[in-house]
């Protein structure tokens, strides 16, 4: 008795926007860029003009954002430490005092 084999999905190509917008959010999202808070982005050879273009735009209306074009093409990203805010409370990171153990 033969098997019918369902057909494989068809495989859907990333646009060069989509692609390029997952690489620069990946680099941000990088715990070592997290931890210094910036990022130096380098337009790869197949980044088109008017991706490269978008990002960067998107990227400079982002008020938390600070750019700065380099001399070889790159970009780097710095940012401040954001306040977190949780059910409604704004939590700002700061240090705790040790309480004294109740024992």
């Amino acid at each position: 008795m033969a098997k019918k084999q369902a057909a494989p999905a068809a495989r859907q190509e990333m646009s060069g926007m989509e692609r390029l917008g997952l690489r620069v959010s990946s680099m941000i999202n990088h715990p070592v860029a997290q931890a210094q808070r910036w990022v130096t982005i380098h337009r790869l050879d197949t980044d088109g003009d008017r991706e490269w273009e978008e990002v960067l735009g998107l990227l400079a209306e982002t008020e938390e954002l600070e750019l700065t074009l380099n001399d070889d093409g790159s970009v780097t990203m710095r940012w401040e430490q954001q306040e977190v805010e949780a059910e409604g409370r704004v939590e700002v990171g700061f240090e705790q005092e040790e309480e004294a153990a109740p024992f």
